[in-house]
């Protein structure tokens, strides 16, 4: 074996561990430009990525491997062209997740709750736990290729954090854009906390449609009422109808009874009541749901919650009080059935809310919370991707985000859980409010000692949403800040557009005065190879970690990465994977030929050329072709990379190396290799394709380009093409990626003539498989090249080798004729022959012929029978159509095997 020589077979296991500690150790994944060290040059550009910070305490799943392959790219790709790259890691504390995680925790391996163990004890148990399983998602995410700087990585609770936090809340404080108050909100009764309207997911679900009688005061007369959910009745505090209704103009003003409590509520006109639904009448329970909430608002009614935060009946509901609601619910429906208050039941269709981490059905509340006047905030946000300061990809995800900006409600951003930020707000006995950034000792107000601080903690988005500028230090002014903040691109999945990606937007440009970056590139949902949502219950759960200890993590980035256009969904399927495996063998092929093909020249006493660009006439065909092919490679890839197709990009070098550089010019080079006068020149150009080819896939596939360019670099620096390297750095991370030339004006001549070489090979070969003839046999073959004739004979050794042609008998000609017993063929403006004999053994063909036209017979004889049965008048018309098809499809067969038989 010689030194460089690569192994038979590319082992991922062994290789993609090594590869990535030599880019950690040797500091690759770092901008080469810091602003922490004295070389600093503040006029190189830096590119900048933060991190979709994962759960702290999550596993990787197949969306990261999404997103972290795409930012890889993203990042690899501007390393390379010479950007101070910089792609900050980090984890959120993922407030409701993690502190669910422990609580089961808890309970499993000490029967014990939150609130039976403390607050304080239960935070700490927290941190345990992020201590014990917080660093598994990053070990996951290295396994993916990430070449974040792991100097830098962050957390949404490490101390700078928690300090950006701060700031941010007090100074929306001090701007009158946070308050306090009642508000409906969404209350989880199973996790105890506010929910925000983006952690609400709306389902179709059957209920029940309850009719009831709310009966006038004072009167026998009723007015009829449909409601789904019975017990909210404990909380009415008027009837609606409509002003122009009829039935019910003559009640508005009038008194109705809540039953069974016997209070006394309006009746109201209202023009948001539907005259077609229900009854046309409307009860209105203002703590309990949005519609009616926003009634009371302008009826000035008053606001009754009847549900504790366990979701059972409180003070307000009388005897119902400490029933869970669906107890009460049927509860309160015997008692009306009781007292003839009872009208019908029907089943009724409706959409449900429940919580998108628990759940279970989510209560609409009233309660006292923090919120953020989202107006002002709003504004900027729109005007920011208006203006053109950022830009969505794909375009069309821009009408979304206005849609829910010029829609937006003031954000409720307190939680009542005990993991998190805790809202920075401390009260004295005497209810003063003390907002500061630092921890007080005493009441800003009156001086008091005896100070609590606020129970609640903040929404997580509150936290994430200052990502791309607090995780480089805000708010102090640190050199990373002013120098790597704007971020350049935010990439990450179309369904957090509203959680995050615009609540970062706005918090940027408050707090900031600059958008936090200048693109958002939106991927879609990755969905199984049928395009189902992936679900454990449907059992098509693709876990990238077993995927990547089969195929490879090379294989499964590149999977995702072409298989994905900008905000669609990309259908992944493990047969994907395992073409993508062998194609990362088919390079590591293509690598071994390379480097054996330069070993092959290391000790002989060859002239060495400057490394400037393939001069026409100086090559062969093959040797321009390829080249040329390359260079539109290179422009290809750049416009798609500008565009943001990464996949079509991926698409084509895929495509380039297994097509045009594997099955075509590394075929060729192997009969150039064997030539003493163009062994120096095929050498040369394989290694400068194939060194091209490696930098251009690189973001797609590092470890397995990473591994041959280092085999080819050290093997091309050792051989008599040494010179070839002089700018070849030390790793390919770093080396610099293909800019695109423009043509030089020989290009299109020199793949016209290799295009019709092409197309001669694959037509010979085309009538080799369709007459079975053995690879191993060379056939005789006559081409007719009228004025082309110097191209047929220049190319006829590679036309001979590739389409296993006899040299010995294989004429050119400008105006060869067609000898007899010989099959036509056309190729561009030539004409092929080849003569059956000595490409065919005759009798062996004959019998082949015989035996399919026999086949073709039985199923012409069986198809006629069956038409003419009673099938033809049974059977539906598009069954005996296809049948008929068949028919036509085997008689045409079977002439073409007795025109071959003559």
């Amino acid at each position: 074996m010689t030194k460089q020589e690569l192994p038979k077979a590319y082992d991922f296991k062994s290789t993609e561990q090594r590869i990535y500690a030599m880019w950690e150790t040797g500091g690759f994944f770092k901008p080469h430009n810091d602003p922490n060290k004295p070389d600093f040059d503040p006029n190189v550009k830096p590119f900048v990525i933060s991190i979709p910070p994962p759960n702290v305490t999550g596993e990787l799943h197949i969306g990261h491997a999404m997103f972290v392959s795409v930012e890889d790219l993203m990042i690899r790709y501007h390393r390379m062209k010479g950007f101070s790259t910089l792609w900050v890691p980090g984890s959120d504390h993922a407030g409701i997740a993690t502190q669910l995680m422990v609580e089961r925790d808890l309970l499993k391996t000490e029967e014990i709750t939150r609130e039976e163990f403390g607050r304080e004890k239960f935070v700490e148990r927290t941190w345990e736990w992020k201590r014990k399983y917080g660093g598994m998602i990053y070990n996951q995410i290295r396994r993916l290729g990430a070449s974040c700087d792991w100097d830098r990585e962050r957390f949404t609770l490490d101390e700078g954090l928690s300090r950006a936090v701060r700031e941010a809340f007090v100074r929306l404080y001090e701007k009158g854009l946070i308050y306090r108050g009642p508000r409906l909100i969404n209350w989880s009764p199973g996790l105890k906390t506010a929910v925000s309207d983006l952690e609400v997911e709306y389902n179709e679900e059957q209920a029940t449609l309850y009719y009831f009688k709310y009966m006038l005061a004072n009167s026998d007369e009723y007015i009829p009422v449909a409601t789904i959910r019975p017990e909210t009745i404990l909380g009415d505090t008027a009837v609606a109808v409509h002003p122009e209704d009829e039935r019910f103009k003559k009640f508005i003003g009038m008194k109705a009874i809540v039953p069974i409590l016997g209070r006394e509520i309006p009746i109201i006109a209202d023009d948001y009541v539907s005259m077609e639904f229900g009854t046309g009448a409307l009860k209105i329970t203002p703590g309990h749901d949005p519609n009616d909430y926003a009634i009371a608002q302008r009826h000035n009614l008053p606001i009754i919650s009847m549900l504790d935060k366990e979701a059972k009946v409180n003070e307000n509901g009388g005897k119902y009080q400490g029933q869970d609601r669906i107890v009460a619910r049927k509860n309160i429906w015997a008692d009306m059935q009781a007292a003839g208050l009872v009208i019908k039941t029907e089943p009724y269709t409706t959409t449900i809310p429940r919580s998108q981490r628990g759940g279970e059905i989510v209560e609409p509340m009233i309660s006292e919370q923090w919120f953020v006047k989202m107006e002002s905030l709003a504004n900027k946000g729109l005007d920011a991707v208006r203006n053109g300061q950022i830009k969505i990809v794909p375009e069309r995800f821009e009408k979304v985000y206005y849609n829910w900006l010029d829609n937006i409600k003031d954000w409720c951003i307190s939680r009542q859980l005990w993991w998190g930020h805790r809202i920075p707000v401390w009260y004295c006995p005497d209810h003063h409010m003390t907002v500061a950034r630092e921890d007080p000792t005493q009441c800003a107000t009156c001086g008091s000692k005896e100070i609590r601080q606020d129970d609640d903690v903040l929404d997580t988005w509150f936290s994430s949403g200052l990502w791309p500028f607090s995780t480089l230090g805000w708010p102090e002014q640190t050199p990373d800040l002013k120098y790597f903040y704007p971020t350049s691109y935010m990439e990450t999945g179309y369904d957090i557009l509203f959680f995050w990606v615009a609540r970062m937007i706005m918090t940027g440009l408050e707090f900031t005065e600059v958008p936090p970056f200048h693109t958002v590139y939106l991927h879609g949902l990755v969905r199984d190879e049928h395009g189902h949502k992936m679900s454990k219950t449907k059992g098509n759960v693709i876990d990238p970690l077993i995927v990547m200890d089969e195929f490879g993590t090379d294989a499964l980035r590149f999977t995702l990465l072409v298989g994905s256009t900008p905000g669609n969904d990309t259908n992944v399927g493990i047969k994907k994977v395992e073409a993508n495996r062998n194609f990362a063998n088919k390079i590591w092929n293509a690598g071994r030929f390379v480097i054996n093909a330069v070993e092959g020249i290391r000790d002989q006493e060859l002239g060495i050329s400057p490394p400037n660009p393939l001069i026409p006439n100086s090559y062969t065909l093959a040797d321009s072709w390829i080249w040329a092919r390359l260079q539109t490679l290179i422009r290809d890839v750049e416009r798609q990379f500008q565009n943001f197709q990464y996949g079509q990009a991926g698409q084509q070098i895929y495509e380039f190396l297994w097509s045009d550089f594997a099955d075509w010019y590394v075929e060729i080079a192997k009969g150039q290799l064997q030539n003493e006068v163009t062994k120096k020149q095929t050498v040369e150009t394989l290694v400068r394709v194939f060194d091209i080819s490696l930098r251009l896939l690189h973001p797609f596939t590092p470890f397995i380009t990473e591994e041959v360019w280092g085999h080819l670099r050290n093997a091309t620096r050792n051989s008599q093409l040494a010179t070839l390297t002089q700018d070849w750095p030390t790793a390919l991370i770093v080396a610099k990626f293909p800019e695109p030339r423009d043509p030089e004006g020989w290009e299109e001549s020199k793949i016209a003539d290799f295009t019709l070489i092409q197309e001669v090979v694959r037509t010979i070969r085309n009538l080799r498989a369709e007459k079975n003839v053995s690879p191993a046999k060379r056939i005789p073959a006559i081409i007719a090249s009228g004025v082309r004739t110097a191209l047929a004979k220049e190319t006829s050794s590679i036309i001979a080798s590739l389409a296993g042609i006899d040299p010995s008998q294989f004429t050119i000609s400008p105006t060869a004729t067609k000898p007899n017993d010989s099959i036509a063929l056309v190729a561009g403006s030539w004409d092929i022959y080849i003569p059956l004999v000595g490409m065919l053994d005759f009798a062996d063909e004959k019998k082949r012929l015989e035996k399919e036209l026999t086949e073709a017979q039985s199923h012409i004889d069986r198809l006629e029978k069956l038409l003419s049965s009673d099938f033809a008048n049974k059977a539906p018309a598009p069954v005996v159509a296809k049948e008929r098809e068949k028919l036509a499809g085997y008689k045409e067969t079977a002439e073409k095997i007795k025109s071959q038989l003559k």
